[in-house]
């Protein structure tokens, strides 16, 4: 019978090339986590990583000025597998499992209008938005859920009153409502475009000056709950997948995608045209006077009345529509935007 076994020499030049083949693919491995990335590449990586049921994420964030994805991991063996996968771990004290039940705490206890929330993966917190109007007895209501949550909860004031940006002017002009367009988008080969649910709600029609023609109908519109329309066009206008950039120039648009907390973002708007901001959280939770929309995009742009509707962008990117805030943009503010993918899907629309 043949002998089959490996020389003992040749043995240890195969195990020799195994090792060394191995660290060379841990050595490119660790170079490609050490890679900078983008925002959108930060959100991606993000997505496979919450996907992965063993890892069970409390959030995460991107860090701008290292380039790099941080995830709030609970345990060491976490840690391992995100940074296995590219990203910095961090261990905190709160799983994602009890932030969602503290959401739900307050949107049974504390949903009075002036009042919003969001998880901040950065602080591990359920951060509470209250605004001038939350006083007496609403405010005391807000306050009791909130101590009884403990640390998982931080609570922050703003000036002003949390309110839809809806306003008279010029841009995109409804029934006595002047709003701003988002995003042009196609479905089922004709052209629409995305704005905000509460100016669909208020009018029907739409036109691009001030008492100038009809250049769209108001087909869906959604809200409170969301915060999103379609509006279907009905003249030959001119409707370019890009945002205008008041500056004499646009910005192209291509594709939507999920914001990252951290992502360094753009609104354009009818009343104040471009400004910029960063993501403070995802999945934000606002109580309008007019009712609760969940869902939205919390972030430190400013924004004033008349922008509702407008497009939030990360260069090609589309990723929200101006629903409402605080603030303005002398003083600054705080804006929550609604997801375009979930307008998008709602309403069965591509961008163009």
């Amino acid at each position: 019978m043949k002998d089959s076994r490996i020389p003992k020499r040749r043995a240890a030049l195969v195990i020799a090339g195994a090792v060394a083949l191995t660290t060379a693919s841990l050595t490119l491995q660790s170079a490609d986590a050490a890679a900078p990335m983008s925002a959108v590449q930060a959100g991606r990586l993000a997505q496979r990583i919450g996907a992965d049921r063993t890892v069970e994420p409390a959030g995460s964030y991107y860090d701008a000025a290292a380039h790099k994805l941080v995830v709030d991991v609970l345990d060491q063996a976490a840690a391992a597998k995100v940074r296995a996968a590219g990203a910095e771990a961090r261990i905190v004290k709160h799983s994602a499992a009890e932030l969602a039940s503290a959401r739900r705490t307050l949107g049974a206890e504390a949903a009075v209008p002036g009042t919003a929330w969001s998880v901040d993966p950065k602080t591990n917190k359920v951060v509470v938005t209250v605004d001038s109007t939350v006083k007496g007895a609403r405010l005391a209501k807000v306050e009791k859920a909130v101590a009884a949550l403990g640390d998982k909860v931080a609570v922050k004031k703003t000036p002003g009153r949390i309110r839809p940006l809806v306003a008279g002017g010029d841009a995109i002009w409804g029934s006595d409502v002047r709003c701003s367009l988002g995003f042009n988008v196609t479905k089922s080969g004709e052209p629409y475009f995305l704005t905000a649910g509460h100016c669909g709600n208020a009018s029907s029609t739409w036109s691009d000056t001030q008492g100038g023609a009809q250049i769209g109908t108001t087909e869906s519109s959604s809200f409170p709950g969301h915060d999103y329309a379609l509006v279907r066009y009905t003249s030959d206008t001119a409707h370019p997948s890009a945002v205008d950039l008041y500056n004499g120039g646009a910005q192209d648009i291509s594709r939507a995608a999920t914001a990252t907390v951290g992502e360094q973002v753009q609104r354009s708007g009818s009343t104040t045209q471009v400004q910029g901001g960063q993501v403070t959280g995802l999945d934000a939770t606002v109580n309008y006077q007019e009712g609760t929309v969940n869902g939205l995009i919390d972030t430190s742009v400013c924004a004033e009345p008349g922008d509702s509707g407008g497009a939030l962008f990360d260069g090609d990117t589309a990723l929200g529509l101006t629903s409402g805030g605080s603030g303005d943009c002398s003083s600054g503010g705080e804006t929550f935007f609604q997801p375009v993918p979930d307008a998008l899907q709602a309403f069965g629309a591509q961008l163009p």
